[in-house]
């Protein structure tokens, strides 16, 4: 940001007039809501397999916790972001570039609440599940916000790996380290992630290149991009599968698993083969995919339990 624009944000703080729901808006709800969701099922499969128990209330703490580290990166991400955010139609409502929020107070919110979550889950829970989500809030506020988004078109795909720790971290509020079954749900949100957000990226190219981001559909087109979310359900579809081979679902995650992929292949065929099919379809089919996904994990832990 140049220093004319930090001169006129600096002149012009008077104007700022933020709110509570402000403050909520600016932790990302919508991205916070997946994290807890996803976080919850790492720590409902693991309350499941294994001989160590957690407290309810403990529990509630640690995916309190864990939610406001989400929003407190979330936070960061917006402060930093502010330049971009203003110019793209999908962001420059948001708090910071619509001013309704001081940069300077986004700012102090994100690191506050990042080192409150941290300490929070360190105290009630365990170390191991405070550094997971130090990291998190360190590699989405820092790697990917700073470097990744603005640099490479790759910044999906590494930077999705941000969005799929909260499963390992939930597993680990039980047993206070991690193991193959949380990293399976890692990876299944890791593959899911680029297709998801390119999806998305086909229906913002305009914006993306007003803020001169360089994702995957401005820098080598919508026919490659479409390639590459096909090779990535490619991925996903056989992967998902996993957790049953291993042994860590039944037949009911099984079934569902292979009933929502190959519904997530047909539409991601149909949207690099066939010009009406909407990219929007699919974004908005990628978001039902993992929530049912993840919803049959606890589900199958349930009946397992009997």
């Amino acid at each position: 940001m140049n220093t004319k624009t930090y001169i006129n944000e600096l002149s012009s703080e008077n104007r700022f007039n933020s709110s509570p729901i402000d403050y909520f808006v600016l932790m990302k709800p919508r991205v916070m809501s997946l994290v807890v969701f996803t976080a919850f099922v790492g720590y409902f499969s693991a309350s499941h397999d294994s001989m160590f128990e957690l407290n309810p209330i403990l529990a509630a703490i640690g995916l309190f916790a864990i939610a406001l580290g989400a929003g407190a990166s979330g936070a960061l991400n917006q402060w930093y972001e502010r330049d971009i955010d203003s110019v793209m139609d999908r962001t420059k409502n948001r708090p910071v570039p619509s001013k309704r929020i001081k940069p300077s107070e986004a700012f102090t919110f994100g690191i506050v609440a990042s080192l409150i979550s941290i300490v929070i889950l360190g105290l009630a829970i365990n170390w191991v599940s405070s550094f997971l989500l130090a990291f998190t809030i360190l590699f989405y506020a820092v790697f990917y916000t700073v470097y990744l988004k603005r640099y490479t078109y790759q910044n999906i795909v590494i930077g999705g790996a941000a969005g799929a720790f909260p499963p390992v971290i939930g597993f680990s509020l039980v047993e206070g380290s991690f193991s193959a079954e949380p990293l399976l749900l890692f990876g299944i949100i890791f593959l899911w992630t680029p297709p998801h957000f390119w999806a998305l990226a086909l229906l913002r190219q305009k914006d993306y290149q007003l803020a001169k981001i360089p994702m995957l559909p401005i820098v080598h087109g919508e026919k490659i991009t479409k390639k590459y979310i096909l090779y990535y359900v490619l991925a996903l579809v056989p992967f998902s599968t996993l957790p049953f081979i291993l042994g860590y679902s039944s037949h009911i995650y099984i079934i569902v698993s292979i009933i929502l992929g190959l519904e997530f292949l047909r539409r991601t065929f149909l949207l690099t083969n066939d010009k009406v099919y909407s990219a929007k379809n699919l974004f908005l089919y990628s978001i039902f995919y993992l929530f049912f996904l993840f919803l049959t994990i606890c589900i199958d832990k349930y009946y397992q339990s009997f």
